[in-house]
């Protein structure tokens, strides 16, 4: 990587402010129940066992992100992946954790 110094600055503050948007569990939480698919936002709710309106503020979050995408049907607003790589990394992550808890026991 053959960047200057105020560029590798911007990176790595652009680097955590990306995993500072992971770092939350209802954030990744969200993430799991909509990897395998589309899901509604009352079918996450119900996934990830918290309140309607905080659902709604980590979606929206992850949605302005762009990791994850929407589509809206009458009423119902549905959720889907729009960031493979994000979903990736949070996987690869929690295989090497699974594993060091595993190592532990």
């Amino acid at each position: 990587m053959n960047v200057g110094k105020e560029q590798v600055k911007e990176l790595l503050e652009e680097t955590a402010n990306y995993f500072s948007l992971l770092c939350e569990p209802t954030r990744l939480k969200i993430l799991y129940a909509v990897c395998n698919g589309e899901r509604s936002v009352g079918d996450i709710v119900m996934e990830v066992e918290s309140t309607q309106a905080n659902v709604s503020r980590q979606i929206n979050m992850l949605y302005r992100a762009k990791i994850l995408a929407r589509r809206k049907e009458g009423t119902q607003v549905y959720y889907r992946v729009d960031d493979q790589r994000t979903v990736e990394l949070c996987s690869m992550v929690c295989g090497r954790i699974a594993t060091r808890m595993r190592v532990t026991e």
